[in-house]
């Protein structure tokens, strides 16, 4: 098979995971499923910490990530390395376990919460407790703008 074939394969099954029903996905805010890319060490690193922290973490490695952001509706300007899904919640990237833990407490009306990029220093990132860094929420429209969801080192 060629790389361009099982690129394909990947993102049909990526394309038909994402879209099917809620139920499909974790349905306890326990349970994560984490896609990243297989040779990404800092979101394995993450994936590791929330597992440290109590959550239970399914990793789905693929090599088409740009399907997977489309597919979630990530905003270019929020979109980071790795994201995951609780349920109906979207993690983007390099979230802080406490944010994460605030979010599945308090249940906003919101898709989710995004840390863009790679900050140096955020979980994952070599976990710098004096690290400053903004939590941004995904809004139920994709087109809104964000709002700050929580600022870290503050």
């Amino acid at each position: 098979m060629t790389h361009s074939a099982r690129i394909a394969i990947s993102a049909a099954m990526l394309a038909l995971a994402w879209t099917m029903p809620a139920h499909a996905a974790p349905s306890d805010s326990s349970s994560m499923i984490v896609y990243k890319s297989p040779t990404c060490g800092c979101c394995g690193a993450w994936a590791a910490l929330m597992e440290r922290a109590g959550f239970k973490v399914e990793v789905r490695d693929t090599e088409d990530m740009d399907t997977v952001k489309n597919m979630a509706f990530i905003r270019d300007e929020l979109q980071a390395c790795h994201t995951a899904r609780f349920g109906d919640y979207l993690v983007e990237g390099h979230v802080p376990v406490n944010a994460v833990r605030r979010m599945l407490s308090e249940r906003p009306a919101i898709r989710g919460i995004a840390v863009p990029g790679m900050p140096h220093g955020a979980p994952g990132m070599g976990d710098d407790a004096t690290v400053r860094y903004t939590v941004y929420t995904l809004a139920n429209s994709a087109l809104a703008k964000p709002t700050i969801y929580q600022q870290i080192g503050e």
